[in-house]
């Protein structure tokens, strides 16, 4: 069973090529600090920009430095049935434990689609290997649906779990109903790891967490208070992490010569951005992906700075890990200015 709290690792990036040495120290900052497990190549890994050789790679690299130490669950998914059984393929290979598909993107299958052409053939082919859908219609404008997962989960042994990222609270309340108390929901949106997890109606797992990069320590202290239903203890981590939460996803109003509109500056773009703040390994992102804006880059630093004055516990692990001063890195410009857009 895949539960606890595992992290939605970024793949670092250096003059545009995969970074294998600040790949390494993110997996052992993980390790040290207690996850887990580490999921290497989800979308938050930019596996829409690798190429597959980039995207095998990646997941070689992960597995073999996890081995022994945390999980590794590899991101095999695709809108392509036969990409994704070519990828998993390749994983189940190499030895991981799990391995994530995301529902298809863009080309919109139905949930019917999905459970028979997609999610079927896959745990068809790899019954030894644990298949995890992941569901997430906001980025791929499709959605496996709680009976299709029952049903999933009825003909396939391997299939006894789902990252839940639709944040609809009464679509993890129905499948939890609809899959029944053996089944696993682990969250795929860190604000709301807190309620699914301690929601008796739908009593998630863990999560896989986007804001663990940053503090895994505290995302894994956090899960395992609630799994020991200690969730006055929980609250406290919740509270001081709440502020990096609402980091997955910036939004700012921007001013342009026809009228004001809105930015948003989607997973991964801000998370590898306060990791350069911060001084870890991470590069920009790949286009289209780019950089914030200027009003963002002042959101996220004002985020950062509440974090390290009210809970510097927070940054502590990374302090220690990466010999950074986080004080002097949230007063730095030079580091600033290469992370935003001087104009819109």
């Amino acid at each position: 069973m895949i539960t606890g709290s595992f992290t939605a690792l970024v793949t670092p990036f250096k003059d545009d090529s995969v970074d294998y040495s600040g790949l390494s120290s993110l997996v052992d900052f993980q390790i040290t600090n207690g996850i887990t497990g580490i999921l290497a190549v989800g979308t938050t890994g930019e596996s829409p920009t690798l190429t597959w050789d980039e995207h095998n790679k990646v997941i070689e690299s992960v597995s073999r430095m996890s081995r022994g130490k945390c999980l590794c669950i590899a991101g095999t998914g695709s809108n392509n049935t036969k990409e994704a059984l070519a990828a998993t393929n390749h994983a189940a290979n190499i030895g991981v434990d799990a391995v994530l598909l995301v529902d298809p993107y863009y080309n919109g299958p139905s949930s019917l689609e999905i459970r028979k052409e997609y999610i079927g053939p896959v745990a068809s082919a790899f019954p030894d290997v644990q298949i995890i859908p992941y569901v997430i219609p906001g980025r791929t404008g499709t959605q496996l649906l709680p009976e299709d997962l029952a049903l999933l989960y009825k003909e396939f042994g391997n299939v006894d779990t789902v990252k839940e990222a639709t944040g609809n609270i009464d679509n993890m309340k129905r499948t939890r109903k609809c899959c029944g108390p053996g089944y696993t929901i682990l969250s795929g949106d860190d604000g709301l790891t807190y309620e699914m997890m301690s929601d008796p109606e739908i009593k998630a797992g863990g999560v896989i967490s986007v804001i663990s990069n940053i503090a895994p320590k505290a995302v894994t202290e956090m899960v395992k208070a609630l799994e020991q239903g200690n969730n006055s203890e929980a609250k406290k981590y919740k509270n001081a992490l709440e502020p990096l939460f609402e980091l997955v996803t910036v939004k700012t109003k921007e001013k342009t010569p026809y009228g004001d509109v809105v930015f948003r500056a989607r997973n991964p773009l801000a998370v590898k951005a306060i990791m350069s703040i911060l001084g870890m390994p991470s590069g920009g992102c790949r286009k289209p992906l780019g950089k914030l804006t200027r009003t963002g880059l002042e959101k996220i630093l004002e985020s950062l700075r509440n974090v390290q004055s009210k809970n510097p516990e927070i940054f502590k692990p990374v302090e220690d890990f990466f010999s950074v001063t986080i004080n002097n890195r949230l007063k730095s410009s030079s580091i600033m200015e290469e992370l935003c857009y001087q104009s819109y």
